[in-house]
């Protein structure tokens, strides 16, 4: 069996499915890989296996590292606006024989996950209540106290 190398595999999945940027399939695999490290997985064997949930929880850990408030939007331009769609680009892997599945694995493990706004904007929303930006009184000077 020939071994299917990533970019050769992301390259045809595009041109098939065109719901997602190939960039959101490397940000994936990395993904993939910090969640097993973050949950201390041994580096090869059935044990290495990653569930739905775990990988979901995983991703947002590793968006919020690498993009921090601007998670949201750099998924979004891939293409990815709900846990969902991380289980399409997991299985569209699978299908291309990049990553495997076992038989209790299911598109619809990802589905409920997270909302977006919770996950990927209120950690840098501040605490408490925001204060509307104060308006000059009119023909004053913003900040100098000046006429």
């Amino acid at each position: 069996m020939k071994k299917v190398v990533f970019q050769e595999a992301v390259e045809q999945i595009v041109k098939s499915d065109k719901r997602y940027d190939e960039h959101a399939y490397s940000f994936l695999r990395e993904a993939l890989d910090f969640s097993i490290k973050l949950l201390n997985k041994p580096p090869q064997g059935p044990g290495r296996h990653v569930s739905g949930q775990e990988l979901l929880e995983g991703i947002r850990q590793f968006a919020l590292q690498e993009y921090g408030p601007m998670a949201k939007t750099v998924l979004s331009t891939w293409g990815i606006s709900r846990c969902e769609d991380f289980g399409e680009l997991v299985f569209n892997l699978v299908e291309a024989g990049v990553l495997g599945k076992t038989e209790a694995d299911r598109k619809e493990d990802f589905g409920g996950g997270y909302d977006f706004d919770a996950a990927f904007r209120r950690p840098f929303r501040a605490r408490g209540t925001l204060e509307k930006p104060r308006t000059p009184a009119p023909g004053k000077i913003a900040g100098t106290g000046a006429n």
